[in-house]
C-alpha cells in the first residue's frame, strides 16, 4: 500500500488506498486528515488530497491529481488522472471527471455528468493533447450535463440539466439547451419562494422548516 496517511482516516471494509498505476511510477498518495471512505472506494498512489476528503461507494480516485481539502465525490464516481480540484469541490453520484480537468474551489457537479477531455477519439495527436475543460469557482452543473473538452465555464455560472455544453459559459449566467446557450444572468433568478410555493400545493411537497438539517457531505 503505497500510501501516507494520518491516524484519524476513516475507512470501511474493501477500500484501497494507494493502488499502484500502470501508467506511470508514481510517489506515495498523499491523504489530509479526517477522510471518511465508503466501501468499494479505490484510491491511486500518486495523488495529493487534503483534509476531510469524503467518499460515497465504489469511487475510484486515479494517480497524479490534487485535490483540496473538504472536497466530496459520492457514489459511483470516477476522478481520472490528472485533474486539479479545488476545496469544497461536490462530486455527486454516477459522475465521470476526465484526465486534465480543472474544477475550481465551490464547483458542484449534479448526479451524472460527464466530462470529456478528447476532441477526436481514435485521433493519435489528439490523444496527446488531452485536456478537460476549466469551471470556474462556484460554478453549479445540473444532473445530466455533458461538457465538452478544452471549454471554459465561468465562476459563479449554473448549466441546465441534461445540457450538452460545446462552447465556453460566461461567469454568473444560467445556460442550458443542446447545445448550451446562455439565456441571463444568475442574478435575475429572483427569489424563488413563489415558485416553491406553487410547487408544493401541486405535489404536496414538505414546508422548508420540515426537511431535515443538511449533512455536511453530499
Amino acid at each position: 500500500m503505497a500510501a501516507e496517511q494520518p491516524h484519524d482516516v476513516s475507512a470501511d471494509e474493501r477500500v484501497i488506498l494507494g493502488y499502484s498505476s500502470p501508467r506511470v511510477e508514481t510517489a506515495p498518495l498523499r491523504l489530509g486528515a479526517g477522510a471518511r471512505l465508503r466501501s468499494g472506494t479505490v484510491v491511486y498512489a500518486g495523488s495529493v488530497i487534503g483534509s476531510s476528503f469524503q467518499t460515497g461507494h465504489n469511487v475510484v480516485i486515479r494517480e497524479e491529481n490534487r485535490i483540496g481539502d473538504d472536497v466530496s465525490v459520492w457514489s459511483n464516481s470516477i476522478v481520472d488522472y490528472g485533474c486539479v480540484i479545488g476545496d469544497r469541490v461536490k462530486i455527486h453520484s454516477n459522475c465521470y471527471v476526465a484526465q486534465y480537468t480543472e474544477l475550481e474551489e465551490d464547483v458542484f457537479l449534479a448526479p451524472g455528468v460527464t466530462i470529456a477531455n478528447d476532441l477526436f477519439p481514435g485521433n493519435a495527436q489528439s490523444a496527446r493533447a488531452m485536456a478537460g475543460p476549466r469551471i470556474g469557482a462556484g460554478a453549479q452543473i445540473g444532473a445530466g450535463t455533458v461538457i465538452l473538452p478544452y471549454l471554459r465555464i465561468g465562476e459563479g455560472a449554473i448549466v441546465g440539466a441534461g445540457s450538452v455544453v460545446t462552447r465556453d459559459v460566461p461567469p454568473g449566467v444560467i445556460a442550458y439547451g443542446t447545445p448550451a446557450r446562455a439565456t441571463r444572468s444568475v442574478d435575475e433568478l429572483g427569489d424563488l419562494a413563489a415558485y416553491l410555493e406553487t410547487r408544493r400545493e401541486h405535489r404536496f411537497l414538505p414546508r422548508p422548516t420540515d426537511h431535515p438539517a443538511r449533512p455536511t457531505g453530499i
